[in-house]
């Protein structure tokens, strides 16, 4: 098998591992996150993973992110009615709040 088939493999083994983590990671032990981090850090010596590419917790924050950019943005998304209502303030707002 190629190396670049390799690498294939290898990043969607760990993005399948990832694909879930917002609802796991906050779960998940030290240990737990180390040993994930370990098994990135295989990849890379194994040169089967880039150094530069995003750590796992770095792929967690995004998938996180972007689930909530999701939810904020799709009024029809099946968590979006948990949201707080929006609310929006003015300068003078913010002036006042930072008084009081």
């Amino acid at each position: 098998m190629s190396s670049d088939a390799l690498k294939v493999i290898y990043k969607s083994v760990e993005l399948t591992k990832l694909h879930a983590s917002p609802a796991w990671w906050g779960f998940a032990t030290s240990a737990d996150k180390q040993r994930i981090e370990a098994f990135l850090r295989r990849g890379v010596r194994l040169n089967l993973y880039s150094a530069v590419d995003p750590s796992v917790s770095q792929r967690v924050d995004d998938t996180d992110d972007e689930l909530f950019c999701a939810v904020l943005t799709n009024s029809h998304h099946v968590l979006h009615h948990i949201l707080p209502d929006r609310t929006s303030h003015t300068l003078s707002d913010l002036a006042d709040m930072a008084v009081h």
